[in-house]
């Protein structure tokens, strides 16, 4: 019979075999669509996915305008962990590398298909127990991305009309 800490200890060294497998993987998948200083495909296909939820009720409704909305709020996420210190945008990518592995995207954040399949209610259901969650890391982590999204779109113009904000006073000269 296995003991408990044997059992542990393989469960730590499979994931930390996994984990490094996924990191040893990344530069075949920095290329995206659009280019990005910080976001690999993985890291967009996730934010991609939380945006909606996070923003639900202040994204536009009309299909064309939602797109334009989140591929602009993309770009300021991008921009805002570009413009990180080093140690937080490697934080970010460890995040997106874990949350991208499908074991520990399912472990840790119990989403079972791709991120881009992913149900709202599911995605809903990961950040409500991340926010929740008595391990500071968890908790860290949440807001981290609710962070990053809403400093990126309450940052854009686009939704200033909607908050009541007519923006910036203008300086004079």
């Amino acid at each position: 019979m296995i003991s408990r800490r044997t059992f542990i200890a393989a469960g730590l060294a499979g994931t930390t075999a996994l984990v490094a497998a996924r990191w040893l993987q990344r530069p075949h998948s920095r290329a995206t669509a659009v280019a990005r200083r910080a976001l690999d495909t993985d890291g967009e296909a996730i934010m991609t996915a939380i945006l909606p939820v996070l923003l639900a009720g202040a994204l536009p409704t009309a299909v064309g305008e939602r797109s334009a909305a989140t591929a602009e709020t993309l770009t300021h996420i991008d921009a805002a962990i570009a413009g990180l210190p080093p140690s937080a945008q490697t934080e970010l990518a460890q995040l997106f590398a874990l949350l991208a592995l499908p074991p520990a995207r399912i472990a840790f954040a119990g989403i079972t298909s791709t991120w881009q399949e992913a149900d709202a209610d599911d995605i809903r259901a990961f950040l409500d127990r991340f926010r929740a969650s008595s391990w500071t890391l968890k908790r860290s982590a949440y807001d981290a991305l609710h962070q990053i999204v809403f400093a990126a779109w309450y940052g854009n113009p686009r939704s200033w009309p909607a908050t009541g904000y007519d923006g910036p006073p203008a300086l004079s000269a």
